[in-house]
C-alpha cells in the first residue's frame, strides 16, 4: 500500500504537466472562438506599426498580427550585407522637428520627440540591425497591440459588419479565426522575384548567397539584375572576384539622375568606376526569359543545361556558360541538354560579350508581394506597374475590387512606382497617415483635419509649409496641401493624395465652395537635363517654370477636377490643367523665403486668384486707409479694424476707463501684460505703440 501511494505521488506532477500541455494545445487546436476587431493590421513592419500608432491615438479597436517573434523581421535578414541605404542625417543645423524629418528616412511619426531613429544610431547609413531594434522600442514604449507568432495562411472575404459591408476572415496556423471589419495589409515585399529559363536551377538567389567576400576569391561572377541588391553584392565582392558582370533587360538607372530613391544609389555604385575604366567588370542589357545557363562538367568536357522542365539536373561542379535558349541544340525537337564542346563555337558569336564562363551566377531581381494567402474575392489584382509584383490599389490605397481592404507600405508602391518615395519608410509613413484620415472619415464620420485661416494669413502659411513640411517634400507629386477658399477665410488641409482629388468630398468630408481651391505640391521639373552639368539649375524667378530640381508648385481650380480630367492630364503632371498655376523657382538651399524671388511672386499669384490685395500694412497706414477708402485692404479689415492692431499699456487702459471710453471691467488683461512688452511699455508713458497681432 505504501509503495502504491509513493507511485501516485510521483505521477501527480507528471499528470499536472500533461494536463497543462493539453490545455495549451487546446488553445490552438481545439474549439477556437472567433475573435472580432474593427481593424486588423497584417504585419508588424514599419507600415503596420505606423498605422497601429494612429489607430491607438484615435482609440480604435485594432490588432496588429505578426508571424515572427518581433517587429521588422525583414530587416533582420535584408539587406544581406547589413548596411542600410536610407539617409539618417542627424545634424541639420535646425531644431525644427518637421524640417528635420525631411532628412530622417528611418523614423516613424509620433507625438514623442524622443522616439526618433537617431536614438539607436547616428550613422548616415546605419547598420541594418538597428532598424528592427528601433521598431521594437517604438512598439513597446507606445504600447501598440501586437500579437506575435501568428502566421496568417488564409484570408477570405465575408459579408458582415455594419450595413452588411464586406469584411474579412483571417485564419492562422492553429485554425484560429479573426474577423475584421477593415483589413490593413502591411506585409511588404518578401517573396524573391524569380524568372524561369533553361538552367535557372543553376542560379543562386540573393536570399541565400554567402556574404563573406572570401567565398568569391578569384571567381568570375554573373549577377542577374541591376538594382541596389545587385550592386550591393557587387560592392561587397569587388576586391575579391576576378570579374563581375551585371545582366538585366534595362540599363542602370542612377538615383541622383532620376530623383527616384529606388534606383541605384551612390553608396553602392563603385563598380561603375571599374566598368568605365575597363578593369574587367561590366554591364550588359538583354532579356531574361530567353536566356540559358549551361554547365560544363569538369570530368568529361561536356556541358549540360540545368532543369528544363524534365526534372533533371546536372551533377557535379563546373563552369557556367551563358547563352540564348534558341541557340541550344534542338535535335530532338525540344530544348536539349546535350551541349558538347564541339557545338559551343556555333552559338557563341565571335565577339559575344558574355562568352567567357562563370564560376557562379546570382539572381538579384528584388521581391514581390505574397498573393497566395488571399482567396477568391479577397485577392487584390496584380498591378500593371513593376511587372505585376505589386497589388493594384485605388488612389486612396484601397485594393481594387476588395472594399475595406487597404494596402500599406512598400506593397502600395504601385501608385507612385518610379515616381516618388511611397515604397520606402520616409515616404509611406505619410501615406499611412493620410489613409488613417480617410478611415476616420469613412467609418467614424470625422472630417479631414483643417486649419481655418483668414485669407490675409494664407501667404505666410503657404511659405511656412513649403519651407518646413516633410510630407509633401518626401512624397513629391503624390501628396499635396489642399486650400479650400471660402471668401474672407480658407480651410487648409495637409497632405491629401492628389490622385484622389476627384473624390475629395467623399474622402475628406469637406466641400469645395464656389470660390474654388488651391493645391500646393512639390515637384521636380519635367526637363531631363544633365543633373551634374552646367545650367542644371534655374535661379531667375521669372523662369521658375523651367526649374529642374524640387520646387513648390501651386495650382488654382475654380471647380474640383473630375475623374475624366484626371485621366486626360498631361504626361508627367500630377494633376489636370488648372485655371492658373504658379512655380516657385528652385532654391539651392531649399529655402523659399526670399522676398523678391519667392514671396512677392507668390503673393501676386494669390492676389490674381483671389481678386484681393494681400499686402501687409502698418497700423498707421490701416488707420489712414480706413478714413480715406470705402473698403480698406483685407489685411486691415481682418487685423486693425477687428481691434487687433492697438497695443497699449496700463496707463492707457486706465485713462480709457476713466474717460468712459470702455467698461470698467474691460482691459484688465491687456496686451501690455504680455511678457514681450512688459519691460518696454511702462516707459512709453502715454504714447501708443501700433502693431498688428497675428
Amino acid at each position: 500500500m505504501r509503495v502504491l501511494m509513493e507511485l501516485i505521488l510521483h505521477f501527480i506532477p507528471l499528470l499536472s504537466l500533461f494536463s497543462l500541455v493539453l490545455s495549451v494545445c487546446g488553445d490552438h487546436h481545439g474549439e477556437n472562438h472567433t475573435r472580432h476587431h474593427d481593424y486588423c493590421v497584417l504585419g508588424a513592419g514599419p507600415a503596420g506599426l505606423q498605422m497601429g500608432y494612429f489607430l491607438a491615438q484615435s482609440q480604435r479597436d485594432y490588432l496588429i498580427i505578426e508571424r515572427n517573434s518581433g517587429p521588422g523581421s525583414f530587416f533582420k535578414r535584408y539587406p544581406r550585407h547589413r548596411k542600410l541605404i536610407s539617409i539618417n542625417k542627424v545634424y541639420t543645423g535646425r531644431r525644427n522637428r518637421e524640417f528635420n524629418l525631411r532628412h530622417d528616412w528611418n523614423s516613424l511619426l509620433s507625438d514623442r520627440p524622443d522616439l526618433l531613429f537617431q536614438r539607436v544610431s547616428r550613422d548616415l547609413y546605419p547598420e541594418a540591425d538597428a532598424f528592427p531594434h528601433y521598431l521594437s522600442i517604438f512598439q513597446k514604449e507606445l504600447g501598440l497591440r501586437v500579437q506575435y507568432g501568428t502566421d496568417i495562411g488564409r484570408i477570405q472575404a465575408s459579408g458582415f459588419g455594419v450595413n452588411a459591408n464586406k469584411g474579412y476572415i483571417l485564419t492562422d496556423q492553429y485554425g484560429q479565426e479573426y474577423k475584421c471589419r477593415v483589413l490593413l495589409v502591411s506585409t511588404g515585399l518578401w517573396v524573391p522575384e524569380e524568372v524561369h529559363f533553361v538552367g535557372s536551377d543553376l542560379v543562386e538567389g540573393y536570399e541565400s548567397i554567402p556574404t563573406d567576400p572570401e567565398e568569391y576569391t578569384d571567381q568570375a561572377v554573373l549577377i542577374l539584375g541591376k538594382g541596389n541588391s545587385a550592386f550591393e553584392l557587387a560592392q561587397s565582392i569587388l576586391g575579391r572576384a576576378s570579374r563581375i558582370h551585371l545582366y538585366s533587360p534595362s540599363p542602370v538607372r542612377l538615383a541622383w539622375h532620376t530623383h527616384y530613391v529606388g534606383d541605384l544609389r551612390a553608396v553602392n555604385n563603385e563598380l561603375l568606376d571599374t566598368y568605365q575604366l575597363k578593369s574587367l567588370d561590366g554591364l550588359v542589357e538583354g532579356g531574361l526569359e530567353s536566356v540559358a545557363i549551361v554547365r560544363r562538367e569538369r570530368d568529361g568536357g561536356k556541358r549540360t543545361a540545368g532543369k528544363d522542365g524534365t526534372g533533371k539536373t546536372s551533377g557535379g561542379k563546373g563552369r557556367l556558360y551563358f547563352t540564348l535558349s534558341e541557340l541550344l541544340d534542338r535535335r530532338d525537337g525540344n530544348r536539349s541538354t546535350a551541349i558538347t564542346a564541339e557545338n559551343l563555337p556555333g552559338y557563341h558569336d565571335d565577339n559575344f560579350s558574355l562568352r567567357q564562363p562563370y564560376d557562379r551566377v546570382v539572381r538579384c531581381l528584388g521581391f514581390r508581394f505574397n498573393f497566395s494567402i488571399f482567396e477568391g474575392s479577397a485577392r487584390p489584382p496584380h498591378s500593371s506597374a513593376a511587372r505585376g509584383r505589386l497589388p493594384a490599389v485605388t488612389a486612396w490605397y484601397e485594393g481594387r475590387g476588395t472594399p475595406n481592404l487597404f494596402i500599406l507600405g512598400t506593397a502600395a508602391h504601385s501608385r507612385d512606382y518610379r515616381i516618388s518615395a511611397g515604397g520606402f519608410v520616409h515616404g509611406f509613413r505619410y501615406i499611412v497617415r493620410a489613409v488613417h484620415k480617410i478611415l476616420e472619415q469613412r467609418y467614424h464620420n470625422n472630417a479631414w483635419p483643417a486649419n481655418r485661416l483668414p485669407i490675409s494669413q494664407l501667404l505666410s502659411w503657404i511659405l511656412k509649409r513649403v519651407n518646413e513640411a516633410s510630407g509633401p517634400y518626401q512624397m513629391f507629386g503624390v501628396l499635396g496641401d489642399i486650400i479650400l477658399l471660402q471668401g474672407s477665410y480658407c480651410e487648409y488641409l495637409e497632405e491629401f493624395p492628389l490622385q484622389a482629388l476627384p473624390r475629395f468630398s467623399a474622402l475628406s468630408g469637406r466641400h469645395v465652395s464656389e470660390h474654388g481651391l488651391l493645391v500646393v505640391v512639390m515637384l521636380y521639373g519635367l526637363n531631363r537635363t544633365d543633373t551634374l552639368g552646367p545650367g542644371r539649375a534655374e535661379s531667375e524667378w521669372t523662369k521658375a517654370w523651367k526649374s529642374n530640381f524640387l520646387h513648390p508648385v501651386i495650382y488654382y481650380y475654380r471647380t474640383l477636377p473630375t475623374e475624366g480630367d484626371m485621366r486626360q492630364r498631361p504626361i508627367g503632371w500630377p494633376l489636370p490643367r488648372p485655371d492658373a498655376v504658379h512655380h516657385m523657382v528652385e532654391d539651392f538651399l531649399t529655402e523659399w523665403d526670399q522676398p523678391i524671388s519667392h514671396s512677392q511672386p507668390l503673393r501676386r499669384f494669390l492676389e490674381h486668384c483671389l481678386h484681393t490685395d494681400l499686402r501687409a500694412y502698418y497700423a498707421e497706414t490701416c488707420f489712414r486707409l480706413s478714413l480715406t477708402n470705402h473698403k480698406p485692404p483685407l489685411f486691415c479689415r481682418q487685423g486693425y479694424l477687428n481691434k487687433e492692431g492697438i497695443v497699449g499699456n496700463s496707463h492707457l487702459w486706465q485713462h480709457a476707463r476713466e474717460a468712459g471710453l470702455m467698461p470698467a471691467n474691460q482691459g484688465s488683461a491687456s496686451p501690455g501684460d504680455d511678457g514681450a512688452f512688459s519691460d518696454r511699455l511702462p516707459h512709453a508713458s502715454a504714447h501708443v505703440t501700433s502693431t498688428v497681432n497675428f
